[in-house]
């Protein structure tokens, strides 16, 4: 069970902020926020395909940040299960994002998947 002393979900709190800084500051990250930001051109179109009411634009700083984390551990790492990547997702949008993004994210995250089964 996930617990907020969970390494794997403290590590995914520390990229969600270092992907978040990308947007308004031009700091050093991390190698591994790095890795994440090079395959954004991917991650982003695939966040629009998903979500094609919203420009990417538009979506919340924090959800985007979110959405780049899970897509890319669920297209790229594939280290852990799916669900548990979108658990993660969600509780990350609990915790950092407002009311409604975690079901944003939940609803981003399964028309990806839906289109990945049907490929």
């Amino acid at each position: 069970m996930r617990t907020a002393l969970d390494p794997r979900h403290k590590k995914r709190q520390d990229l969600l902020k270092e992907l978040f800084k990308i947007d308004f500051h031009q700091q050093k990250i991390s190698p591994e926020a790095q890795e994440i930001m090079s395959h954004q051109s991917d991650l982003d179109a695939n966040i629009q395909e998903a979500a094609k009411e919203f420009p990417i634009e538009k979506i919340n700083k924090v959800d985007l940040a979110i959405l780049r984390l899970a897509i890319y551990e669920l297209n790229f790492v594939k280290k852990e299960p799916t669900n548990v990547i979108i658990d993660e997702a969600i509780e990350l949008a609990k915790e950092f994002s407002g009311p409604t993004s975690p079901g944003f994210i939940n609803g981003v995250l399964g028309n990806i998947l839906k289109k990945e089964t049907h490929e």
